[in-house]
């Protein structure tokens, strides 16, 4: 019997008839780790003991009077920002290479309430610094469609352990487009929520104002059902919203949703196929009843250059804690303390931590906050304003998750126009706080003139909504999938022979 792309809740009726035990399940999806870890590198650790360990209390909880919890025995992957307690943490860093945390986070608090099992940390970019998950300390992940491409980032290897079928659900994190860009360039569904939907606490920072942890499914059903479990007030994280997080899994029609579609979204330079792929997948929603209406968004164009500068400045902050003395990498080299600062960020931190530090302490410095930092404070409020009177008219947006499919390994660090047409797609909503899915919408031919190993590659459908608007996105979502099959469809096998 095969599993590896059966969802949730299909999982969850196997393993309540005892027709697999979580033991079982857990092997199983282990196996396939080994097998298929070696060539898509989408694994940094694997912690098969522990991972059987829960498994085994998974199994004595099944069998015991009462009612499983939803996930209970169910086997899921992490990615490497979330701490966990015992297991190596890592994000993708030299500096972090041997750190293991004396805490869990908050989400993987929850699931491991529920009885899941985590069998292992996903590869990201470093620190989340990266669209591509080529920037990790320990090498790219591969993209299970065409291993010769990028899964995307910074969530890639959560992304990729997904759309292979190395785990049912991946938990990943969005800071600027990082769960729905792999989601929709692996063909996975993603969620990305409101921001304070789901606590941060236990989860390495990125931009504290901006970090979004999520997760990666086989459809929209599995994200509901993730959505309920993972999101909730944490007293640990002020950030956190005192929002009632009951969503329903509702698929009906889509009569009298008013579904926007922003005209900034559809930009020069964006593949044609993967436009093509999008307006079929908006002509879909209206043939289920929703009413298309154009919207206007014109303060899109400055969410990329916020972004480049409240995103630097807060990473500066959030990395100034790795100095070499707490936890982390520390030098061998150093003759007094100055040396152990600057010799231990200097061979732990790579390349974009770096260039990311450098930007971030500039626009902070004396003389330059009001100038930079202050400004781009003021503009995000245009862009979360602007949102804000759409949505009196719309009930969610609509747009491309991503402006083209995978592009090769080494291609995404060479071509600024990937980067700045993807930033207008994913960074406006992130800077507003807003929550997001990119779903499975078609297939298009990439145009790098690279022949691919398979005729088409995944284009994502993403779905935008208000603040705290998570059930309205899920409704398009359910909808959506209830009418396609785009979501069903998986990479060929890989073989590594």
């Amino acid at each position: 019997m095969k599993f590896e792309h059966l969802e949730l809740s299909e999982l969850r009726e196997k393993l309540d008839k005892k027709e697999i035990t979580s033991v079982q399940l857990t092997e199983y999806f282990l196996a396939r780790i080994e097998k298929l870890n070696p060539e898509l590198n989408a694994f940094v650790t694997i912690c098969r003991d522990e991972a059987l360990s829960q498994a085994r209390v998974a199994d004595d909880y099944i069998n015991s009077p009462g009612e499983n919890p939803p996930l209970c025995g169910i086997p899921f992957s992490a990615k490497d920002l979330f701490c966990t307690v015992g297991v190596r943490t890592t994000a993708s860093s030299k500096i972090l290479d041997q750190y293991i945390p004396p805490y869990d986070s908050t989400v993987i608090v929850k699931l491991k309430e529920q009885k899941a099992v985590l069998v292992g940390k996903t590869n990201l970019d470093q620190f989340a610094h990266g669209s591509s998950t080529e920037t990790s300390y320990y090498g790219p992940t591969k993209n299970p469609w065409d291993t010769s491409r990028i899964p995307g980032g910074s969530s890639g290897g959560s992304a990729a352990s997904v759309a292979a079928g190395m785990v049912p659900f991946a938990l990943g994190t969005e800071t600027g487009g990082s769960i729905r860009q792999p989601s929709s360039l692996c063909g996975v569904s993603g969620w990305k929520p409101t921001y304070g939907r789901v606590s941060r606490f236990g989860v390495i920072a990125m931009a504290s104002s901006l970090d979004s942890p999520g997760a990666h499914g086989k459809s929209v059903k599995d994200l509901v059902s993730l959505a309920n479990i993972m999101s909730g007030v944490d007293l640990k994280d002020s950030t956190t919203g005192d929002r009632i997080s009951d969503f329903r899994l509702q698929i009906a029609d889509l009569k009298g949703v008013r579904v926007g579609v922003p005209k900034q979204y559809f930009v020069d330079g964006m593949q044609e196929e993967v436009r093509e792929r999008v307006i079929e997948a908006t002509k879909e929603l209206e043939r289920l009843g929703a009413e298309l209406v154009e919207v206007d968004l014109p303060h899109t164009k400055y969410g990329s250059l916020v972004y480049a500068i409240v995103a630097p400045a807060e990473i500066a902050s959030n990395l100034s804690r790795y100095d070499g003395i707490r936890y982390g990498y520390v030098t061998s080299e150093a003759k007094n303390l100055l040396e152990v600062y600057e010799k231990s960020r200097s061979e732990g931190f790579g390349d974009e931590a770096k260039r990311r530090i450098m930007t971030g302490t500039y626009v902070l410095s004396a003389g330059y906050y009001d100038a930079y930092y202050k400004r781009a404070q003021k503009v995000r409020r245009f862009i979360i304003n602007e949102f804000a009177e759409v949505f009196k008219k719309v009930d969610v947006l609509v747009a491309p998750s991503s402006p083209n499919v995978a592009v090769t390994l080494g291609k995404a660090a060479d071509d600024p126009l990937f980067g700045y047409i993807a930033d207008q797609l994913n960074i406006p909503s992130s800077l507003a706080g807003l929550p997001a899915l990119s779903v499975p919408c078609g297939f298009a031919r990439p145009q790098d003139g690279v022949t691919p190993s398979v005729d088409g590659l995944p284009v994502g459908l993403q779905i935008i909504g208000p603040q705290w608007g998570e059930q309205k996105i899920f409704d398009v979502g359910l909808a959506y999938q209830s009418a396609t099959d785009w979501h069903k469809k998986h990479p060929t096998e890989i073989s590594n022979s």
